[in-house]
């Protein structure tokens, strides 16, 4: 909590306790028995941290984005895979908040904040994953409505949430033919695949999400027709640094796990938080954490500020800290020996929920070609 505010110390607080009595004693079940957990959702909401940076005439609790990378990291200690869902339901509720005009605001905003209501981002399609420009699904005008046709893979929620943000075609190729429109479950014409079976993040389903002549009233259009890469880049800024920071809280709680782990296990007859070289190892892992988080902040305070270098800052900061965190937690395995191993200890389920932070959000490949061309450019 070095540097923070008084007010920002205690919602870190509020976070902590709530994933040590909330999240932890359940992660390992939800995860075992992929149990997608939202009465604790809900819970977390009824704290403010459904809407975290929503504005507030809306139910949102109108907080900066440093104070939403700090709640994420605090809440990730205790159950990283729940989080994440999280921070992707915060980042479609601020998008409707941000891009809707007052009547999609006013309808929207105040379930999703509550998360009486629940959303997902539809991005990804089978065929288009980094190079997001090539969507292929289309939505065509039919007088007051567009009808969808396409669809959607590896959607966090996908089938079980209410509310989703779809990015489709409605002019020609490339980024400026793409638009934003808000599909409701239960429309005529969505469906979703199986539940695709997963290395981590058990505790939210993903399944594609299928458009067959689905129609949806053109009053569902986020921003204006065009807008919708727009919309989804600026959202994936912000979206960048959460999952940044749910691989904090990961690597923070992985770090707390072995120092306890160092103190009481003995090896050779002496508890192994006497070897110097594990002692070195957990120097490095601590130091690197800091590193991660104070690179995260910064680009939290430089969104927030609308620096114009904030999304290079957001890039960085979600390639560096995914990198450095996974492999902080990778190391805290290691350093359990067997035990890392085995279900029974946590560290191994912090390993398996944050490997794919470093494939979503934009790869860390894709990170890197944004961070070069930014600095190539003339």
């Amino acid at each position: 909590s070095a540097g923070l505010t008084e007010e920002q110390k205690e919602f870190q607080k509020v976070a902590f306790d709530f994933a040590a009595k909330e999240l932890a004693p359940h992660m390992a079940e939800w995860d075992e028995k992929e149990i997608f957990p939202v009465e604790a959702m809900r819970k977390a909401a009824q704290l403010g941290f459904g809407g975290i940076y929503v504005k507030p005439d809306v139910g949102g609790s109108g907080l900066s984005r440093l104070d939403t990378s700090i709640i994420f990291e605090a809440l990730s200690t205790g159950c990283t895979s729940t989080t994440a869902y999280l921070s992707i339901h915060n980042m479609c509720a601020w998008m409707i908040d941000t891009f809707g005009n007052e009547e999609q605001r006013q309808k929207f905003c105040p379930s999703l904040c509550s998360m009486e209501k629940l959303a997902s981002y539809c991005l990804t399609e089978p065929g288009s994953g980094s190079d997001a420009a090539s969507l292929l699904t289309t939505a065509k005008r039919k007088g007051d409505t567009y009808v969808l046709n396409g669809s959607k893979a590896f959607i966090s929620g996908g089938g079980d949430t209410d509310v989703y943000v779809v990015m489709c075609r409605t002019g020609g190729p490339g980024p400026r033919g793409i638009s934003c429109v808000l599909l409701e479950k239960g429309t005529p014409g969505l469906s979703f695949g199986k539940k695709e079976k997963k290395v981590g993040w058990n505790s939210q389903p993903t399944r594609a999400v299928i458009f067959e002549d689905c129609v949806v009233p053109v009053g569902n259009l986020l921003g204006a027709e065009g807008q919708g890469f727009n919309i989804a880049m600026k959202g994936l800024n912000g979206g960048r640094i959460n999952i940044a920071s749910c691989s904090l809280g990961a690597a923070h709680a992985s770090v707390l796990l072995t120092q306890e782990h160092l103190r009481v296990r003995k090896q050779f007859g002496e508890p192994l938080a006497n070897n110097q070289y594990l002692q070195f190892k957990l120097a490095e892992m601590a130091t690197r954490l800091v590193a991660a988080r104070l690179m995260v902040r910064n680009a939290a305070r430089a969104l927030q500020e609308g620096q114009e270098d904030a999304p290079v800052l957001c890039s960085m900061a979600k390639l560096f800290a995914t990198d450095e965190c996974f492999a902080i937690c990778n190391q805290a395995l290691q350093m359990h020996g067997g035990y890392g191993y085995l279900k029974d200890y946590a560290v191994q389920q912090f390993v398996r929920d944050i490997r794919v932070h470093q494939i979503l959000e934009g790869t860390n490949e894709v990170m890197r070609m944004i961070v070069a061309r930014s600095l190539l450019q003339e």
